[in-house]
């Protein structure tokens, strides 16, 4: 680290995401006026983000407010963990002010990506290590991977209690290049201090007489698939597919702000979320009405299902504990995107404050989808529109799988989610004689892949035509057949106001159709309804956790579809703040026992959906994308279809349109 830096530089907007300048700026300050430095990791440096009084502010007469970091430090001799708020402007020698610089007892900092490369090396460089690999026939070192996962409390050695560890699985590539997760060590797993880098313990099922590695076939790069399976699966080449716009593409990006098609947004982006998105309104007829203030996701919870030695401890919380700003990937145009593609960079840095640049960290694209509405009349003929969607999409790769994240915009008014997971399936190895195991599947020779559950938390600000919303639960309800009903048809909805935290705790309900709407009750359409956008649930499903698990314990986020509470700037993270090792909630478990009122207030929905996975065959030696998404459909927020305006495909033959 360094005790000098340049000043910051300027930003275009206060919601614009930390640039180099900044990064280094803080690493600066906090050696310059703390003392950190050699021994300490700077695990993560984000932008405070003003509050929305202050964007108001800003809006309408232009008044700045102050550039704010928060920063989490980690004194690894000591252990320690401290948060820190920074100034960056308003300074005479223009680098800034520590604000404030707390220790948090008890706590560890998120994991960092140096750690995470560091414990590799080391442990591959540690004589023991070697001992046991050579034990198992392998000398070669430079084919083996050692994979660090962090470690929930409660499942934490007594011995090593108050430290900073990790855990690692053991993989070897079969050649260079070639795929290390098709070949996983069983029943070879390490301790480790992640501060001392030191080995605490070697787990060796080996030594107690474990048995031989299956052979499997577990590429997928092409040249490392055997010729004769290649030559099974061989398809006939796909003819060019070109998606051209000759005229550039129909939206505008002006830094982080986008605008297309009545839409307005700010792209943001952080070591925790990566991706975020601000200030998404919706211009209506000339009005520019808000719809949402920021959209995120604030947690990813992953539980292997299976409690054999290999997997007990696979309970990754893959945002809380390593963060997907560090985890996203640059995209790549022809592979990841399509089209007539415009990118973002993002800057993070590493343990030391230092910055680097992720290229084309977002992706920001149009895409056809097929018809937006149509009709057919018998004397007038067919009137059709296509569908145009806005597509703003990141990738990231936390070790064996990737998430793929697409916020989509149609219009029509709706906004999409769309969660991707692909990457490679985490496989165990299965005695000889033995060809299943209850909690996975056969994917390949001795080889099974356990049953998880990817668990994802949206947190949703919505802001529907300002910012005092109420959540209204609404249910399809059959009525009895009677004298009122006596054919059985009739259906009616039910819609219940949510007015208490404690009410605002839902579950997804197929029989009813339960969805939810956020509205503002303060506002009245001419139609007399209040203007709404509806949650329009898909992809969830139950926990199937016992209360009493460790891991329930740690993210009771996951025990409910649905939870609203009122915006709190301090309340961002639904399974806490520092889940690293945690071994209880301190998140949404905990703000919501004081059951505040939520009703007619600036409020914020988290959202619980994901992947069920009961893995498959097909999904290796690579997983197809399993696709999940959910909705956020406007529900008379407008008067009418707002997409009559659309105009007809040009030169399209057959698409009706009279003046």
């Amino acid at each position: 680290m360094t005790d000098t830096a340049t000043p910051a530089t300027d930003f275009a907007h206060p919601l614009d995401p930390l640039g180099a300048d900044e990064f280094r700026a803080v690493a600066a300050l906090l050696g310059r006026e703390q003392g950190v430095g050699d021994g300490w990791r700077i695990a993560s440096i984000e932008l405070a983000e003003p509050s929305k009084a202050e964007l108001t502010a800003y809006t309408a007469d232009g008044t700045v407010p102050p550039r704010r970091a928060v920063v989490i430090c980690l004194n690894s001799g000591e252990n320690a963990t401290y948060k820190s708020f920074i100034t960056l402007t308003g300074d005479p020698d223009g680098l800034g002010t520590v604000e404030s610089f707390e220790h948090i007892p008890g706590v560890q900092a998120n994991f960092t990506v140096d750690e995470f490369e560091e414990c590799d090396r080391v442990l591959r460089a540690h004589p023991d290590v070697q001992a046991a690999l050579a034990n198992r026939g392998i000398t070669d070192l430079d084919r083996v991977f050692m994979d660090t996962w962090t470690y929930g409390g409660a499942v934490i050695p007594e011995e090593f209690a108050g430290r900073r560890l990790g855990w690692s699985d053991t993989w070897v590539r079969n050649a260079e290049g070639s795929n290390p997760y098709a070949n996983p060590i069983a029943g070879l797993h390490c301790v480790i201090d992640v501060n001392t880098m030191e080995l605490l313990r070697i787990e060796d099922s080996a030594a107690e007489g474990g048995y031989d590695q299956p052979e499997v076939m577990g590429e997928y790069v092409p040249r490392h698939i055997p010729q004769r399976i290649r030559d099974e699966s061989r398809r006939p080449p796909l003819k060019p597919l070109e998606i051209t716009q000759p005229d550039g593409p129909s939206f505008t990006l002006e830094g982080n702000k986008l605008t297309w098609q009545n839409w307005s947004l700010r792209v943001g982006f952080n070591y925790r979320e990566g991706m975020t998105l601000h200030a998404i309104t919706y211009n209506d007829a000339g009005r520019e009405r808000s719809v949402a203030h920021r959209l995120s996701f604030a947690e990813m919870v992953v539980p292997y299902r299976d409690h054999c030695e290999d997997h007990y401890r696979r309970t990754a919380f893959d945002i809380g504990e390593w963060g997907l700003g560090f985890m996203t990937t640059s995209l790549d145009l022809g592979c990841d995107c399509l089209g007539e593609i415009r990118y973002l960079d993002a800057v993070m840095h590493n343990s030391a404050g230092e910055p680097y640049t992720i290229s084309n960290a977002i992706c920001i694209h149009e895409e056809d989808n097929a018809v937006l509405w149509k009709h057919v009349d018998h004397d007038a003929g067919a009137e059709v529109r296509r569908m145009r969607r806005l597509t703003v999409s990141f990738h990231v790769t936390v070790a064996n799988y990737e998430y793929l994240v697409y916020w989509r915009f149609y219009q029509d008014g709706n906004i999409e989610c769309e969660v991707r997971a692909t990457g490679i399936m985490v496989t165990t190895p299965m005695p000889p004689g033995v060809t299943s195991n209850p909690h996975g599947t056969t994917v390949d020779n001795r080889t099974y892949a356990p049953f998880h559950q990817h668990f994802l938390v949206a947190r949703l600000d919505l802001d529907i035509d300002g910012t005092d919303n109420t959540v209204f639960a609404s249910e399809t309800v059959a009525e009895p057949m009677g004298p009122g009903n006596p054919l059985g048809l009739s259906l009616v909805q039910q819609t219940t106001a949510l007015r208490t935290e404690a009410e605002g705790k839902q579950d997804m309900n197929f029989a009813t159709q339960r969805a939810w709407k956020v509205a503002n009750t303060n506002v009245t359409t001419s139609l007399g309804h209040n203007p709404a956008y509806k949650l329009v649930p898909t992809g969830a499903f139950p926990a199937m956790f016992d209360p009493a698990s460790p891991i329930f314990k740690r993210a009771t986020v996951i025990g409910h579809t649905l939870w609203v509470t009122p915006n709190r700037a301090d309340e961002r993270w639904p399974a806490g703040e520092f889940v690293n090792q945690s071994d209880h909630d301190t998140g949404l478990g905990e703000w919501t026992k004081a059951n505040r009122p939520i009703a007619d207030t600036d409020v914020v929905l988290w959202y619980t959906f994901g992947i069920h996975h009961i893995t498959r065959p097909e999904d290796w030696p690579v997983m197809p994308a399993d696709t999940v998404s959910f909705w956020l459909k406007p529900f008379g927020f407008f008067d009418r279809n707002p997409a009559l305006d659309v105009e007809p495909s040009p030169g399209a033959h057959g698409c009706h349109h009279d003046d």
